[in-house]
């Protein structure tokens, strides 16, 4: 891109331009700067105000005190505007911010493991402990400082000696307190989860051994009654309009295109939740039984039955058997069966949690404006007042029953709906003033409302469509003319061109015949003879304005013919 052209043709431009519009456009100029000078040189100095800026910002008192201590004794002015928040004069804010930096100025209230980067020689166990303690409790309070609703917090933990006796161990404890930023509240599951984090840290802490207080001295935690019945109750009340909320606005969607308009149609539905959450289980027991496992046992024996041996001790007994006596000895036949049978009893254990609210009652208002016609004359003939015609009960009855089906009515469980009609204040004025101009003006609203989203961006097109024709356009076309002009004065003067010869042939021409019929000369004239001397004439006038050019000229032309003269 020619700069150096761009900058010519705005300088030409500038210069064929009116008094008021070079005003015009030197005062946009002026103020867009003045604008631009504003943002960059004023905004962006922040801080910064009659020469002092800010040193430091949120310091703890202790360091605080450190800062304006070392800025006495550098001796350099300073000022607090607020709490916390130290300013010293905007020349030397860098440097002496570098200089109470490598002093270690301002110093973080708490440590983390840091501690342990440099290790001392000499130091015992104790020692490393309480240095473990502290570096577990800066880190804690870190953690905790990155929670949105959180400014600062403190942990203290207390880590009891270890026993080798179990009846003996004592659990570990914790308390942080937190500092909340104004506005800020903490919610149950944050206080849940600050509890669970610093109780994972630290072994066998557990979470309610974990003591979380507000900086008003207020108990934060999962035991908090008062907290979570506030919590729950603000969750109820906003599921209940927001319950009742869907109702009306289904209400006003069903009856609006019937009454004629959602302005013309009032719900208020009210509705009794109750929220008390019951568990049931139980158990159903299958009467069809089924066979688990079964078990048959069986016994058989045959054959003679053993001799017995028996009678009176002594002798008798133990010699032969005396004649006379029948035989003990006879055939034996032993048989046992035995079966067990095990049945199982098949249940159907359920266990049913009721839902978060159940609905009670609805009762529902609903008040809607009635019809407007329009007044007839004494010739029966309408006029342009309009006058209030109420809604008769049959009417009232078709939108009490379009009510009832909208919303879920259940009369068995006590709901009740009420629907009335009234004349609403302004309809009747506004429905009378309809005349050929309202009726214009409701067409508007039917059929331009819905596509004002669209007219939006057609208005802005059409903004930029003749900002672009009566701002760009012309400006850009002016910047054409100049760019021909320029072309034509850089043109050389011997170029002439066909239209113009002929102008000129004709207009000496006609001069020249006059001035022969007023001299009484013939009417003969050469046409070659006068674009001769045409052409003559304008060499003349070439050489008198520009004689060192056309010498060069005729200097390189002569060179050239005696050039190719030698040659040939």
């Amino acid at each position: 891109m020619d700069f150096k052209a761009l900058f010519s043709q705005l300088v030409i431009l500038y210069s064929r331009l009116t008094t008021s519009q070079k005003i015009i456009i030197a005062g946009a100029v002026a103020g867009i700067v003045a604008f631009l000078v504003f943002l960059v040189v004023y905004t962006s100095k922040g801080g910064m105000r009659d020469g002092y800026q800010v040193l430091f910002d949120s310091l703890s008192p202790a360091d605080a005190a450190k800062v304006v201590e070392q800025l006495e004794k550098d001796g350099i002015p300073y000022r607090i505007p607020r709490e916390n928040v130290i300013e010293v004069p905007k020349e030397v804010v860098y440097k002496e911010r570098m200089a109470i930096a490598s002093m270690g100025i301002p110093k973080e209230s708490r440590v983390g493991f840091e501690l342990f980067d440099t290790q001392e020689f000499g130091a015992t166990n104790f020692d490393q402990n309480v240095k473990f303690l502290r570096a577990l409790e800066g880190e804690l309070a870190r953690t905790i400082d990155s929670l949105a609703p959180v400014e600062r917090s403190s942990v203290n933990l207390a880590l009891p000696k270890e026993s080798l006796f179990v009846t003996k161990e004592v659990a570990p404890t914790a308390s942080v307190m937190v500092q909340l930023k104004e506005g800020r509240r903490l919610s149950t599951k944050q206080v849940a989860g600050i509890k669970n984090l610093v109780a994972s840290a630290v072994p066998r802490l557990e979470p309610v051994n974990v003591t979380l207080i507000n900086d008003e001295g207020e108990t934060l935690g999962d035991d908090d009654e008062f907290v979570q019945m506030s919590e729950l109750s603000l969750m109820q009340q906003q599921y209940k309009l927001r319950e009742e909320h869907k109702r009306e606005e289904k209400i006003v969607k069903v009856l609006s295109p019937f009454i004629g308009g959602n302005e013309r149609v009032v719900a208020k539905v009210t509705m009794e939740f109750d929220f008390s959450q019951r568990s049931s289980t139980s158990e159903t027991f299958d009467p069809e039984n089924v066979v688990r496992s079964e078990q048959v046992l069986e016994e058989k024996r045959e054959g003679a039955k053993p001799k017995e041996v028996g009678g009176v001790p002594g002798a008798v007994s133990n010699i032969a058997p005396v004649e006379g006596l029948a035989s003990s000895q006879g055939n034996e036949s032993y048989t046992k069966n035995s079966s067990t049978t095990n049945y199982e009893i098949s249940k159907t254990v359920s266990t049913t949690k009721g839902e978060f609210a159940k609905i009670k009652r609805i009762t529902a208002a609903v008040v809607v404006d009635g019809k407007y016609e329009s007044k007839l004359d004494e010739a029966g003939s309408p006029t342009q007042e309009m006058v209030y015609v109420a809604l008769d009960e049959s009417q009232l009855d078709a939108i009490s029953s379009l009510v009832k089906q909208s919303i879920g009515i259940d009369e068995e469980r006590g709901d009740q709906v009420t629907v009335r009609n009234f004349q609403f204040e302004g309809t009747g004025a506004a429905m009378a003033a309809k005349g050929p101009v309202g009726e214009i003006q409701s067409a508007m609203d039917a059929y331009l409302t819905p596509f004002a989203p669209l007219l939006k961006y057609l208005l802005v097109a059409i903004i930029l469509f003749v900002a672009y024709k009566k701002v760009i356009a012309p400006f850009a076309e002016r910047m054409l003319e100049f760019s021909k002009e320029e072309e034509e004065m850089q043109r050389p003067k011997l170029m002439i061109e066909e239209d113009e010869d002929e102008d000129l042939v004709e207009k000496v021409q006609q001069m020249r015949k006059k001035v022969e019929s007023q001299l009484g000369f013939g009417e003969e004239m050469n046409e070659d003879e006068l674009k001769y001397e045409v052409l003559l004439e304008k060499v003349k006038s070439a050489v008198e304005d520009r004689p060192s050019e056309i010498a060069h000229v005729l200097q390189a032309l002569v060179e050239e013919e005696l050039a190719e003269r030698t040659s040939s």
